[in-house]
């Protein structure tokens, strides 16, 4: 039976629409997995030099060798005196360790001793590639034995922000032994978080990606796993903390526009000792600034011996504020 014109283009148009998924989901996959290089500068190392003088503190650089022959580096800044527990700081997308710097100077200011290290393909740790937590918690993984085996704190805990926060996260499957984390501006899955970037540059919602451009995120995700070997698919902060028993405080701005206040909704749907904390006027990993007092608060209680001591305890979700997730 022959095909009546109209068939025919539209058989042609879906042709071309799919070539032209096709083709975006290549560069978006490349793009995404090779983030711009924030690089660490002199004068960020002098200026971290200066605040952990400031601060009573010893800076040194420290590094570890992933399986994969990847070198990651780090500061590890030690307060006098110490309070006897450290913290991981993990930065986010495109930035270096010195993102952190703030966090950082809180803690110490507690007698926390903190490691800020630098995320494989950013700063001066090697890697060519982001992998947003597949490959990433098993290098949080490392630095956890690292920090234990040179300061052997009584307590580790993780605070990350966005990519950060989401690696944490993840890290919690391989990496039970942190006391407590802090999660800031974290997404809940790498299938959520693309849905919601095909629709960021059209200032549209996640039904643009989950529809009219679906097809480029299933191409990209087929794309990486057949040119990179990785399943970003198993991306997922959502699953990890889903099954974790370690205490886990969720951040986020309720006016967050680069990651959605709907990821931390859903992740803390998955388990019923999450704490979320809503932060009013916050847009991404805003809280800091916007609430300082409020945060610095909540972050000492989260990191106290008290806490840690009651941690197998269930926490009240009325800590938290927002309507319950609907999927």
């Amino acid at each position: 039976m022959r095909l009546t014109r109209r068939s025919r283009r539209f058989i042609l148009f879906f042709a071309l629409y799919l070539t032209f998924c096709f083709i975006a989901a290549s560069f978006v996959a490349n793009g995404t997995l090779h983030p711009a290089r924030r690089p660490l500068s002199a004068e960020d190392e002098t200026t971290m030099h200066d605040l952990a003088h400031q601060l009573n503190s010893d800076l040194d650089d420290v590094s570890v060798t992933t399986p994969d022959a990847i070198t990651l580096r780090a500061w590890i800044i030690r307060p006098h005196p110490s309070n006897g527990d450290a913290v991981i700081l993990f930065h986010g997308l495109a930035d270096n360790r010195i993102g952190m710097t703030g966090y950082a100077q809180l803690l110490l200011a507690h007698g926390f001793t903190v490691l800020l290290p630098d995320a494989r393909a950013h700063g001066i740790s090697g890697g060519s590639l982001a992998t947003y937590g597949l490959l990433e918690r098993n290098d949080i993984h490392q630095w956890f034995n690292f920090l234990s085996a040179q300061v052997h704190p009584h307590c580790i805990f993780g605070l990350g922000e966005s990519m950060g926060a989401a690696e944490l996260l993840q890290s919690l499957a391989v990496e039970t032994r942190f006391c407590a984390v802090v999660a800031e501006s974290s997404f809940s899955s790498f299938r959520q978080i693309a849905y919601d970037r095909m629709g960021q540059p059209f200032h549209l919602g996640p039904w643009f990606g989950r529809t009219l451009f679906r097809p480029v995120v299933e191409f990209a995700f087929l794309y990486v796993r057949w040119k990179y070997h990785l399943d970003m698919w198993q991306v997922s902060p959502e699953d990890a903390v889903a099954a974790t028993n370690v205490p886990v405080f969720l951040i986020h701005g309720q006016i967050d526009g680069n990651i959605p206040l709907r990821h931390s909704r859903r992740i803390q749907s998955r388990n019923g000792n999450v704490v979320l904390w809503e932060v009013p006027n916050a847009d991404h990993c805003g809280a800091i600034s916007t609430a300082p007092q409020q945060f610095e608060q909540r972050l000492q209680a989260w990191f106290s011996p008290a806490h840690v001591r009651t941690a197998a305890l269930a926490v009240p979700r009325s800590e938290a504020s927002g309507p319950p997730l609907h999927n």
